[in-house]
């Protein structure tokens, strides 16, 4: 054990949540931007994963009865509607309406019964209708997955507890442009916010809730 995790310890950090039984999939912004080499977005391998296992989650979700909703950053032509986000990053424009890079990666489509929340900031909370729609719901449980892990993720995440959430993050779908801040942040949603799960854990929990 490190020192960090010594000291961690200490403080009763990656204390494991109860899992709820009305849990809802979120998948992240999984637009075209992140798996076109040619966009200043592009995330490699780490984004392609998490697509690959986001994807592999949806089916199962969708068999058990599981809600699935996608969410995506989507701008006016210009910027006008992004704020000083808009401003800070440039490669934002990549989601303004109209460009292909905005839109869903595939094979992930938004079927009959999935929710789509569109936002203009990091967090699919704010300044979206995610909070009341789940709460009409009768959510508990949410399981994140998306791009990328210390951006629009770990600023779900955040809220995801702050609503009053059990958040649970599928580590190996969700993806970022290099291993150390992917790393860094899982491991500090896992100490403050949210229980890390794999794709297997997350599909099992599916079937679960299935027999329920």
């Amino acid at each position: 054990m490190t020192d960090l995790d010594t000291n961690y310890a200490r403080a009763g950090y990656h204390h494991a949540q109860t899992r709820g039984r009305r849990p809802a999939l979120v998948l992240i912004d999984f637009a075209r931007a992140y798996f076109d080499p040619d966009a200043p977005l592009f995330g490699g391998e780490g984004c392609q994963t998490a697509l690959d296992n986001a994807a592999a989650l949806a089916d199962a979700a969708r068999t058990a009865g599981v809600p699935v909703i996608f969410t995506e950053v989507k701008y006016q032509p210009g910027g006008a509607d992004g704020g000083a986000f808009y401003a800070k990053v440039p490669a934002l424009a990549c989601f303004e309406a109209g460009r292909s890079t905005q839109e869903l990666a595939p094979p992930l489509e938004v079927l009959p019964g999935d929710a789509l929340i569109s936002k203009q900031y990091p967090s699919a909370f704010f300044g979206t209708s995610l909070a009341p729609m789940l709460t009409h719901m009768g959510i508990d449980t949410l399981l994140l997955t998306g791009v990328t892990t210390s951006g629009c993720v770990r600023a779900t995440c955040i809220d995801s507890i702050s609503h009053g959430f059990v958040t649970l993050v599928v580590e190996d779908a969700v993806g970022d442009r290099a291993d150390e801040p992917h790393r860094a942040n899982l491991y500090d949603m896992s100490a403050k916010y949210a229980d890390l799960i794999t794709t297997a854990d997350a599909a099992s929990y599916f079937n679960e809730i299935k027999t329920l």
